[in-house]
């Protein structure tokens, strides 16, 4: 398991490494050709704490519904819990985008 996180560790710092290169590289031209670099911003966000709020809602309702499959021995232990935090997850995922997306101004 340690090798795993030290592999994935190196690999995440290399990746990220070369993506700050990359940005940088694409701002300098833009720079040197006149252009406003605000045109790489990150995409709008509005409510980051709606997305994590929601998420780990969802991650908790999982929580409690794989505990409630495992202790009625409809499923076992280690298949409830993920499944169930996977889907309650997902569907707060879901849910933050349809919210988000039904409030962003219309363009």
């Amino acid at each position: 398991m340690d090798d795993f996180l030290i592999t994935l560790t190196v690999m995440a710092t290399i990746y990220g490494v070369i993506h700050l290169l990359v940005r940088r590289k694409e701002r300098m031209a833009l720079i040197e050709k006149g252009q406003d670099a605000s045109i790489l911003a990150p995409s709008r966000n509005i409510r980051p704490s709606l997305t994590y709020g929601l998420l780990l809602a969802g991650i908790g309702l999982g929580t409690i519904c794989g505990n409630i499959l495992f202790s009625t021995g409809a499923m076992h232990e280690e298949p409830a819990y993920f499944s169930m935090i996977f889907l309650f997850g997902g569907v707060a995922l879901l849910l933050n985008y349809f919210l988000q997306h039904q409030r962003a101004p219309k363009q």
